[in-house]
């Protein structure tokens, strides 16, 4: 067991009071994780009292220092520290409610829910990959607005569990590609997981020899409790500009709890109240006093004064830097804001039937990202090796590489990395809609970072093309067919399906200026008609999710399709008029937007007691809440040529048209 003591009786005062909070706070819980929080006591009482640049008085100041704890089950740690180092809103009675309803200490941070959480972490790996997107975002500020505005460091604790996981290796190879010298992780080398020692599955792996593969500045400290130490090798890691760094940092789970330091007991429960007796004794604190802050804590702890003078250094910068440059100013308030610049509805691109017949969603996608960049200035993002196909690289712009920071990151074949380092540049502030595209049916490797980024309630963008089984060729492997239905059964997640061109154009305006959180964009490979709006209702009706796109007088039925379906609809309701059968066309783009609305108007587009049939090329799930019945695909795809697979699979005029017949 590490036994080198803090330099200081007053820093091994702070570091012990960081242990003793978070024994106490597990065992009154208890449940929890108090031995991460022990053995790297000293790792946040440094970053937090000494290191990081960071105001209690104001979390949001735009130039801070982030910090993320990837390893969030060790919760007590960041509560501690920001109890100690002065933010008002954790109070040592929120320490007293960890993991109770109503506190601001949960299980596992949240951000928005306790001031100084950077990120919602807890599924591990995930902190890794948005540390990599906040340095990300970090570094595209700076050169775009200069570093006496945007100058910080992202800082990070990660455990074993943590670099287990595949997404923090991808996300940690693309942080070396690009040379983010602005990322600091310390790596909480404790060689404990919940089933027992890791080299039940983790012993033959180097990992500082696998992040020097991956580009990564490495570093070792042998004892965790050896400030000077981690002093050095913090020093190291910032004159170090061109290589992200990984600090192993070797630690004693559960330090010094005599008889479960250092073993699995100490990982995911209490102590026990004997333990914790005996732990304060051997700490040399009264074993019958609890959630206990020595005099002098607070005083040695503070990050008060240092934060609000570093952070009034920075205020007389930016004004200096507003008043020489009032247009760039202008640009920094609307990003800080989360809004595009002025002029977006009016740039979007308009479609004309009569001069393009037919066009792919994802190519009107593209020409109206071109049309809307420059409303954008902000907006990083770009797809996982799949420039070509899904086309959301910004034309004006090169590749985000070592020598520039641009709007174009080539995320490589990362996807759940790439989700993850979105989350992470919506969290950052100043990136306005940031964005990750791939397949549709590629969501699924990206989907425990789409459900955070819900769950945040951020402005993440998600760009997926090649929609259903219409994508053809490439077979069962590469067609969604659950997708859609599994996207909108995530809470607080928009899905927009737009049917045409224009309704594509509508759908950008909708996702940057009207959703507040993450919005999930589905278009096709294959060219569809473009609608003539004079005849049809106009493409602006998607805003509220659903819309008349066809009306009949006398109607016996409505037809409801979104995406590549809606022209299906159309033809249908063709079909339906010459055998005297009238039914009117709902376009339903998101049923999250539609729900949105109010009954009455919800009523005017699908009138209850009329026999309503939808058609989507997904499995049918979820439909029966708005139809009666559904034309869709229930098994899993072929390899064939597209319309070849809508034709086999009955997504047709015919079909629909017969599935009407059925219901009247």
């Amino acid at each position: 067991m590490a036994t080198t003591a803090p330099q200081s009786t007053s820093e091994q005062l702070a570091v012990d009071t960081i242990r003793t909070l978070a024994m106490d706070a597990v065992q009154h819980a208890g449940n929890g994780h108090p031995g991460m929080p022990m053995g790297m006591a000293p790792v946040g009482y440094l970053l937090f009292s000494e290191v990081m640049k960071h105001n209690p008085k104001d979390p949001h100041w735009a130039d801070r220092d982030r910090f993320v704890l990837s390893a969030g089950h060790g919760s007590m740690l960041l509560y501690a520290c920001l109890h100690l180092s002065g933010y008002p809103d954790m109070t040592l009675e929120e320490i007293r409610h960890f993991r109770t309803w109503g506190s601001r200490t949960p299980g596992h941070p949240e951000v928005h829910h306790t001031a100084g959480v950077e990120v919602t972490t807890g599924p591990l790996g995930q902190g890794v990959a948005n540390a990599v997107g906040l340095a990300l975002a970090e570094r595209f500020l700076r050169e775009k607005f200069g570093e006496e505005v945007q100058s910080h460091h992202t800082y990070g604790i990660c455990s074993d569990g943590d670099l287990m996981e595949g997404v923090s290796a991808e996300a940690a190879s693309l942080a070396g590609h690009l040379g983010l010298g602005n990322l600091i992780f310390f790596y909480d080398h404790n060689h404990i997981s919940i089933d027992g020692r890791t080299s039940l599955a983790f012993d033959t792996e180097d990992v500082n020899k696998r992040f020097d593969a991956y580009g990564w500045h490495t570093q070792d400290v042998d004892d965790a409790n050896d400030l000077d130490a981690l002093r050095a090798a913090v020093k190291a890691a910032q004159e170090e500009t061109g290589r992200p760094s990984l600090i192993r940092v070797r630690s004693t789970i559960g330090f010094p709890s005599p008889n479960k330091g250092g073993t699995p007991g100490a990982h995911g429960a209490a102590l026990g109240e004997d333990e914790v007796r005996a732990t304060k004794e051997v700490l040399g604190w009264d074993p019958d006093q609890h959630f206990v802050v020595p005099e002098g804590v607070y005083e040695q702890f503070s990050a008060v004064e240092r934060g609000a003078a570093a952070q009034a250094e920075w205020e007389e910068r930016f004004q200096a830097w507003r008043a020489a440059d009032s247009e760039r100013a202008q640009v920094w308030d609307l990003a800080w804001a989360g809004k595009p610049l002025p002029g977006l509805d009016a740039a979007l691109p308009s479609f004309d039937p009569a001069q393009k017949s037919s066009l792919a969603t994802r190519a009107a996608s593209h020409t109206t990202i071109q049309a809307i960049a420059p409303f954008l200035p902000t907006q990083v993002g770009g797809s996982a090796d799949l420039n070509e196909s899904v086309k959301t690289g910004i034309e004006a712009d090169g590749p985000y590489s070592r020598e520039q920071a641009t709007r174009n990151v080539y995320w490589g074949i990362r996807e759940h990395a790439m989700g993850a380092a979105v989350n992470g540049m919506a969290l950052h502030g100043g990136i306005v809609k940031p964005l990750g595209a791939t397949f549709l049916q590629f969501a699924d490797y990206m989907r425990p970072a789409i459900r955070l980024s819900a769950l945040m309630n951020i402005g993440s963008l998600w760009v997926y093309s090649h929609d259903s089984i219409a994508l053809g060729e490439d077979g069962p492997t590469h067609q969604p067919v659950e997708h859609i239905a599994a996207l909108r059964a995530i809470p607080n997640l928009t899905v927009i399906r737009p049917s045409d061109a224009n309704e594509t154009a509508e759908a950008w305006r909708v996702a940057v200026e009207l959703v507040e959180g993450p919005t999930v964009l589905i278009l096709s490979r294959q060219n569809l008609p473009v609608l003539d709006r004079s005849k049809y209702g106009p493409a602006k009706g998607l805003d509220k999710g659903a819309y008349v796109l066809a009306e009949a007088e006398g109607a016996a039925a409505t037809i409801v399709g979104t995406g590549s379906e809606v022209s299906v609809a159309l033809a249908a309701a063709e079909l339906l008029a010459e055998d005297g059968v009238t039914a009117r066309v709902v376009a339903m783009p998101s049923w999250e937007l539609f729900e949105a609305q109010d009954q009455a108007y919800r009523d005017s587009v699908l009138p209850p007691g009329q026999p309503k049939v939808s058609v989507e090329a997904g499995i049918h799930m979820g439909w029966e809440r708005w139809v009666d019945a559904s034309v869709s695909v229930d098994r899993f795809g072929a390899s064939a040529a597209g319309e070849v697979m809508l034709t086999e699979y009955g997504i047709t005029a015919e079909a629909v048209a017969a599935k009407v017949k059925t219901l009247l």
